[in-house]
């Protein structure tokens, strides 16, 4: 499934132009040039990764030209992957907001949840919505109902951000039919159906202890802020506008966030200073029923493709037909349409008012776009620097057991490139002739092995880092030690968990 994502960024069959020595070297000083400059120098992180880039290209000697046109194919296939499905999310947000639904969702949660129990409840709603879905997706959807909840109760944001992205983030790596973990069963033969009742029985334990648990430690330490800009809620937006100047907004950021102040203005210019003012609906809110349906509904679709997929002939014209719906594309486009009706004309709503409503939910989106983006550039260049097959290279000559070899390759491969899909398929790649010597299960905890390791530290070359990193208004400390230390530990435990199944069956 997704093809076209899966192939983008595998790694180049053209031999490195340097040794291993030097492309490890180049790595750690393109690495340290992108840190240096966003903590240090207060450069914007587009700007900052797009210079690291440069830098890694050269030291790799991969050639000027070369690593320019790395650098945008990595740009190209990252906007195709992710940019419209961040768009349409946020035009979903928007109308969620505006027309109260977003209320009316947080309205239900908290009133019927207690407080200590929203952290579990996240996971749940996480779980629900990760099933299907790649993580960008997931976050784009799941997000604005944080933020929401976050800005409502009195518990931090991290005691509710840590256990939806858990939720997430162990489902995108150890069960199918997300996409890695789809390459590593064709690639190693395994049972499907085995792989995903093993990656359940792992999945459970590793996201409590990744989730709940860990974000009681990670809150005393990382106080992150709904961030203002991206809160899905103009009232609140308006609020925090005249409560609050461009210094208090940009204040919470390592980098001085310039793009916070250009949110600011946006606001100012485009909600405040319009002549509507209130762009919110103001009629009635909409029901909790119509809300839920109509932000499952691209969740259902591409859940339904992905069914299709496993279930059905290709020559289907049931499956053929999903296959068109269920596009991630697609799903959340006709989620953004129903959202327009359920959200917009079903309760009073004028069409200037939903024009209005979904163009104000994307320029604060814009940095966000640009940093990923820039990030998924910077993971491309370190993919056709040779990067990975250095690591390769190293892997083959070593006598690990499988399962420790196939999650350490993955670990390896995800530090050096930033892609958990591309350390999935290349550490597959690598123990795949380890295969016909392992029985059934074993070669299914293998692929869970590899899943595991394919999360580990989510750093500066992680498209992910970035779209947690400017979701949640965090500086790159805050985010390395909350998210990145969130990744590390579904890592290590979702390994654990694989060795000690790996005993009984």
């Amino acid at each position: 499934m997704h093809s076209h994502i899966l192939l983008a960024g595998l790694p180049t069959a053209d031999p490195p132009k340097a040794g291993n020595t030097q492309l490890v070297l180049a790595t750690v000083l393109s690495i340290a040039v992108v840190v240096v400059l966003i903590t240090v120098l207060k450069m914007h992180p587009f700007l900052a990764l797009v210079l690291g880039s440069a830098v890694l290209g050269l030291a790799a000697s991969l050639g000027a030209s070369a690593a320019i046109d790395s650098f945008t194919k990595g740009v190209g296939s990252t906007m195709s992957a992710v940019g419209l499905l961040i768009a349409l999310g946020a035009m979903i947000g928007g109308l969620l907001a505006d027309s109260g639904g977003g209320d009316e969702i947080v309205d239900t949660i908290v009133s019927r949840v207690s407080g200590n129990a929203l952290p579990w409840a996240m996971v749940g709603a996480a779980a629900l919505i990760g099933l299907p879905l790649f993580f960008e997706v997931g976050v784009v959807l799941l997000i604005p109902v944080v933020l929401l909840v976050a800005s409502r109760v009195d518990l931090p944001l991290m005691k509710i951000g840590i256990p939806a992205l858990a939720g997430l983030s162990v489902l995108h790596g150890l069960v199918p039919p997300h996409p890695g973990p789809l390459v590593a069963i064709a690639a190693l033969k395994a049972d499907l159906g085995l792989t995903l009742l093993y990656g359940i029985i792992i999945a459970i334990p590793t996201v409590i202890i990744a989730g709940p648990l860990l974000a009681n430690v990670v809150a005393r330490y990382v106080h992150a802020t709904p961030p203002p800009e991206l809160l899905p809620t103009r009232q609140l937006e308006r609020v925090a506008v005249v409560g609050a100047g461009a210094g208090s907004l940009s204040g919470s950021s390592d980098l001085g966030d310039p793009d916070a102040d250009v949110a600011e203005r946006t606001r100012r210019g485009s909600v405040a200073d319009s002549p509507e003012g209130d762009t919110s609906f103001g009629r009635r809110r909409p029901a909790f029923g119509p809300v839920i349906a109509t932000v499952l509904l691209p969740i259902v679709l591409m859940l339904a493709r992905a069914i299709a997929e496993l279930t059905l002939d290709k020559s289907s014209s049931v499956r053929t037909t999903l296959d068109i719906v269920g596009n991630p594309n697609v799903a959340l486009l006709a989620g953004v349409v129903v959202a327009m009706f359920t959200m917009g004309t079903a309760i009073g709503a004028t069409r200037d008012q939903i024009s209005a409503s979904t163009a104000g939910a994307l320029p604060a989106i814009a940095g966000i776009l640009l940093i990923v983006d820039a990030g998924g550039g910077f993971k491309q260049v370190l993919v056709d620097s040779g990067v990975g097959m250095a690591v390769a290279d190293w892997a083959k000559g070593s006598g690990l057991s499988p399962l420790i070899l196939g999650w350490l390759v993955a670990v390896l491969i995800r530090l050096a490139t930033g892609s958990a899909t591309v350390a999935t398929i290349t550490a597959a790649g690598i123990v795949s002739g380890l295969a016909p010597s392992l029985s059934a299960s074993h070669l299914a905890l293998l692929v869970l092995a590899i899943g595991a390791g394919s999360l580990f530290f989510s750093h500066v070359n992680d498209a992910g880092f970035w779209l947690v990193k400017q979701y949640f208004g965090m500086s790159v400390g805050e985010t390395i030690k909350s998210w990145s230390v969130m990744e590390t530990v579904i890592s290590v435990v979702g390994l654990i968990g694989v060795l000690l199944l790996s005993v009984v069956v």
